[in-house]
């Protein structure tokens, strides 16, 4: 595995042979790698690459499972993957071939999770990716057995105890807070029980004062310090809300506040991060307890719940399953069968 020294520019390239997945043989050059051993390396990924063994680092796989998924997974499922994985994983497997990552290997990894004090959602979540990188190569490059299916799992795939705002709670929150903004946009988190990235996307374009509907067709994401526009999380978000004159009201006012404001303008131009600052500032200064930003969409569907109205409607109007509702929220819902038992003493008392 040879490298050369261009002379004219100093640097170094390698150049050398390969045969494809058609069997054709054919010559492959890279060049201006500084060191020879950085064209040393970069010939043997290339070739650990093309040639799919289990002998392959796992850095290697790792790279033929992105190119994989980039034509199959939405753009932020891409982010969130290589967030954990290039921060949490491959530090520790990057360079050991993956026929050679033992049960032994991920247990002590795992151990590392544990006691980096991470949450257990947060656990659950890195140890699921690797393990899907692993399946990866069972399926399609011939190793063995995944490591993972001995150690099983860590952490928590739910984040336990649900926190939301009653009504009372949200009205004392909400009260006082003088940046418009934030105050429309805290609203129709409550009030419609929208996600943040899709409220984040919403135009002028989406909200019809007349029938007082939000239509929800996309949602926003940061992506390497730029705004990126896409399609909601699933089908089931693309979804028409209808939301109170009150709520039509404070948009409306809103809006008229901003100058040169376009039907394709978003509404309200911040990114996450700048709103969950904002969140936490006011949860302080308003004194209520302290919930995530997206637990006022929990929040929504309790207040939901609790004013009596069924799984299935609430689950098209949050763009989600009855399967879910029933199974995150499913403990909020008063005893529905003493009151079966209730009616049916009625029917055979009258």
């Amino acid at each position: 595995m040879p490298a050369y020294k261009d002379e004219k520019t100093g640097t170094w390239y390698c150049k050398f042979y390969y045969v494809d997945w058609t069997g054709t043989r054919r010559q492959k050059m890279k060049r201006g790698f500084k060191l020879q051993r950085e064209a040393k390396d970069w010939e043997r990924s290339f070739l650990e690459k093309q040639s799919g063994n289990p002998d392959m680092t796992f850095q290697a796989l790792y790279d033929l499972y992105l190119e994989d998924i980039r034509s199959r997974l939405k753009e932020s499922t891409i982010h969130s993957i290589t967030h954990y994985m290039e921060s949490r994983v491959l530090p520790y497997f990057k360079d050991k071939p993956i026929n050679e990552i033992s049960p032994a290997d991920i247990r002590k990894w795992q151990n590392g999770l544990i006691t980096n004090n991470l949450r257990p959602t947060t656990q659950h979540t890195i140890n699921a990716k690797l393990n899907t990188v692993l399946n990866f190569a069972v399926k399609y490059y011939g190793l063995q057995k995944n490591p993972c299916s001995v150690t099983g799992l860590i952490g928590s795939s739910t984040a336990g105890e649900m926190d939301f705002w009653t009504l009372e709670e949200f009205q004392t929150f909400i009260h006082g807070l003088k940046n418009p903004l934030y105050a429309v946009l805290f609203s129709i988190l409550y009030y419609a029980g929208l996600r943040c990235g899709e409220v984040l996307a919403l135009t002028p374009a989406d909200i019809d004062f007349e029938k007082k509907i939000i239509h929800v067709t996309k949602t926003y994401h940061r992506f390497h310090c730029e705004d990126v526009i896409t399609t909601p999380k699933t089908k089931n978000s693309i979804r028409s809300v209808p939301i109170p004159g009150f709520l039509c009201g404070q948009i409306k006012d809103y809006m008229k506040q901003i100058y040169g404001l376009r039907e394709s303008d978003r509404l309200l131009p911040v990114v996450d991060s700048a709103v969950r600052q904002a969140f936490k500032r006011w949860c302080i200064k308003s004194g209520v307890k302290k919930i995530r930003v997206h637990d006022l969409r929990h929040s929504h569907v309790s207040l939901l719940i609790d004013m009596g109205f069924p799984a299935m409607l609430i689950a098209e109007r949050i763009g989600d399953t009855v399967e879910m509702i029933n199974n995150t929220y499913g403990h909020l819902y008063p005893n529905r069968h003493e009151e079966v038992a209730d009616k049916l003493e009625q029917l055979v008392s009258n």
